[in-house]
């Protein structure tokens, strides 16, 4: 029941946007009740949460799973593609970078993107750069994550190649670790 609210609330979420859907409307989609939707999430808000955070999710599913099947010189690259890929999805793209940070706050989609994304990203620079502290490499997420994201959002919203925000990131990525 859970996982058929949170699909239903996806659709409306994407459809209507936050501030426009509303809890009635989702409980319908679903085939649910009321009673259902305040016994798995206790308001509208937390329901928009999980829905992010499936959508969080599932990039970093698609981040990983490219980024394992290569070796440790690929990884950072793959990783990139795979992000692009998943983010292709113009309503993943706005549910994330656009609605998520208005509805939640900076702050919550930070935490979001720190244990999933960002983490992803993180372990990807580890590996491919061991030499580097942990202070730089996460200072070198953060920043990296954040260009990633705003690529994802040039996208999905003006429809820029993202091959081309691919091959910038992975550019950036470079320099970023070129010898002194």
């Amino acid at each position: 029941m859970r996982a058929r609210l949170i699909e239903a609330a996806r659709a409306v979420f994407v459809e209507k946007g936050y501030a426009e859907a509303s809890t009635p409307e989702i409980v319908r989609a679903a085939g649910a009740t009321r009673g259902a939707l305040y016994h798995h999430f206790e308001d509208k808000q937390a329901l928009f949460r999980a829905v992010v955070e499936a959508e969080a999710q599932a990039v970093t599913e698609a981040i990983e799973t490219a980024s394992t099947t290569v070796g440790t010189q690929d990884a950072l690259a793959e990783g990139s593609r795979a992000f692009f890929v998943a983010m292709s999805d113009a309503a993943r793209a706005q549910l994330l970078l656009v609605d998520g940070p208005a509805v939640l706050g900076a702050a919550e989609m930070d935490q979001i993107d720190a244990g999933g994304g960002r983490q992803s990203l993180l372990l990807g620079l580890k590996a491919a750069h061991p030499d580097l502290d942990e202070e730089t490499l996460a200072a070198m997420a953060v920043v990296l994550s954040a260009a990633f994201d705003r690529a994802a959002l040039e996208v999905a919203q003006a429809g820029a190649a993202p091959t081309v925000f691919e091959g910038v990131l992975n550019r950036l990525m470079g320099a970023a670790f070129a010898p002194k």
